[in-house]
């Protein structure tokens, strides 16, 4: 656990930069009004609450981690969020969500957290959005809710 810790802060201290010295690209090319349709899907797990406390986006649902400042977090680094072994692994190999990650990560969040981290074991989230476009949308909108 204090491996965990240590590789997230390190990874959070470092902000959007790479270990090559290049900026992570959090770039939105998506619509952000059709990706708050596409989250109505997503409401039911996950809520988007600002530490004030204000819900910005879904119902107080806490069964998936909260979504605020999705963009640009290490996979699995929710303080106090227990998260499957597949997806902090996938977070210590390094996977940011920028928009290709996010993208693919709700597509496929098992296949992708086993690319990304070369590892076996499941993902805790079974829902998929089926469609790319849905997804980039997605990450749009989530990305209104980053710093």
């Amino acid at each position: 656990m204090i491996r965990h810790l240590t590789i997230a802060a390190a990874l959070l201290a470092a902000g959007p930069a790479l270990a090559d010295g290049h900026a992570l690209d959090l770039t939105a090319t998506g619509d952000a009004g059709a990706g708050e349709s596409a989250f109505r899907q997503c409401q039911s797990c996950h809520v988007v609450e600002n530490d004030a406390g204000e819900v910005l986006a879904g119902r107080a649902a806490k069964t998936g981690p909260n979504l605020y400042g999705v963009v640009g977090r290490t996979a699995g680094s929710v303080e106090d969020f227990r998260y499957s072994d597949i997806v902090v692994a996938a977070g210590e190999a390094g996977m940011v969500y920028d928009e290709a990650n996010f993208v693919a990560y709700v597509q496929d969040p098992t296949g992708h957290s086993q690319e990304v981290s070369g590892e076996s074991g499941r993902s805790k989230m079974s829902y998929r959005v089926r469609n790319e476009d849905d997804a980039v949308n997605l990450y749009a909108f989530l990305a209104q809710f980053s710093e």
